[in-house]
């Protein structure tokens, strides 16, 4: 069985999309996802799996909360293996002074069309960095979060593509995590 995270878009956002922890793992149990284990409260599961089919099994999520809940979030799914590639392919990782809590990793459902990235060079934005790799979008605030002036509606327009975002310090412990459910790290 594969160690899989699953990271929900837009849950327990301002009162919006409510889901608590629990009822995603028991939603897990049902879908037969095994030893879910759930990280704060913004749709990071991670769990072991038979599936292969990342993509059917992100839509059986998004169904199965749909059903429950009522409404539906987007799930993007990486194995432990793709998400140690991610942290690998950390464009800043060489950097020094480079605050985790200020790096952002965006988790594309695919990889975005060429035109995309062409659109996010011409981004008017004030002490952000944006970098891809393959259906990665690495976001450095170097102000903050909170002082950007980064349009998500238009990183949603330029990239056309289902995504949800983590903080550096989420992406490494829901690593972790998924490394702890197996014995080889798979």
């Amino acid at each position: 069985m594969a160690a899989i995270i699953c990271m929900l878009r837009g849950v327990n956002v301002g009162g919006h999309n409510k889901i608590k922890m629990e009822e995603l793992r028991a939603l897990c149990a049902a879908l037969e996802l095994k030893c879910a284990q759930t990280y704060v409260q913004s749709g990071n599961v991670v769990f072991l799996c038979e599936e292969r089919n990342l993509a059917a099994l992100a839509k059986r999520i998004e169904e199965a909360i749909e059903q429950k809940l009522g409404f539906r979030p987007h799930a993007v799914l990486r194995t432990a293996a793709e998400l140690r590639k991610v942290i690998a392919k950390n464009p800043f990782a060489a950097r020094r002074n480079v605050e985790p809590a200020k790096l952002l990793a965006v988790f594309l459902a695919t990889a975005p069309a060429k035109t995309a990235r062409e659109v996010l060079k011409k981004f008017a934005t004030r002490g952000e960095e944006l970098h891809f790799a393959g259906s990665e979008l690495y976001i450095y605030f170097r102000n903050g979060m909170g002082q950007t002036k980064l349009s998500w509606s238009g990183l949603e327009k330029a990239l056309n593509r289902s995504f949800t975002g983590r903080n550096w310090n989420t992406v490494t412990k829901l690593l972790e995590m998924a490394e702890g459910l197996t014995e080889d790290g798979s």
